[in-house]
């Protein structure tokens, strides 16, 4: 709901590299509202993560080859999900980039340029990742790509159980990419 307010932030950080770029772009916008929209569960601290976050997107962890397999976008707590289903399809010879996105908002904002240089046209296997419904990820992901993503509301269970129920999985998210 808060995606669809005009002139309004929304982060959902990896990690707490993340909240604090969160949390400064939040301290230093003098025209625009932020939320910052943070998971109860323990995240572990993400290697490649960065204050690239301020851009609203960034690329967590880049393809080898100068135009990847695929594109996982992923934000909030998934994104520790999107590293572990790169991992796994680099051992089936498919080389992936993660895309760390903690602001659709925030990366709509930066110039064309450095969207495409994050999100480049030419790949359309593209899975976004998010443990919310799916507004706003057909636009970064078209009519090729897949969005595993919220269809219900209100289970209640611990985090791991739901996520598992869910299809927020490893597996789920390397099969995904794998369909495309």
């Amino acid at each position: 709901m808060l995606r669809s307010m005009p002139n309004f932030h929304v982060f959902r950080p990896a990690d707490a590299t993340e909240t604090a770029a969160a949390w400064y772009s939040a301290v230093s916008s003098a025209n625009t509202p932020t939320a910052l929209v943070l998971t109860r569960q323990n995240l572990p601290q993400l290697a490649g993560s960065s204050k690239e976050a301020l851009k609203g997107a960034y690329i967590l962890e880049d393809s080898a080859k100068a135009v990847p397999d695929a594109i996982i976008i992923a934000t909030g707590s998934e994104v520790e999900l999107a590293v572990g289903a790169k991992a796994e399809l680099a051992k089936e010879g498919m080389d992936v980039r993660v895309v760390s996105m903690p602001s659709m908002d925030v990366f709509e904002e930066q110039p064309e340029e450095y969207k495409e240089s994050v999100l480049p046209k030419a790949v359309r296997r593209r899975v976004a990742v998010e443990a919310l419904g799916d507004f706003g990820w057909g636009k970064y992901i078209g009519l090729d790509g897949a969005a595993i993503t919220m269809k219900s509301f209100g289970a209640s269970a611990p985090a791991g159980l739901l996520f598992k129920k869910f299809g927020f999985t490893v597996e789920n998210v390397v099969a995904a990419v794998k369909s495309l």
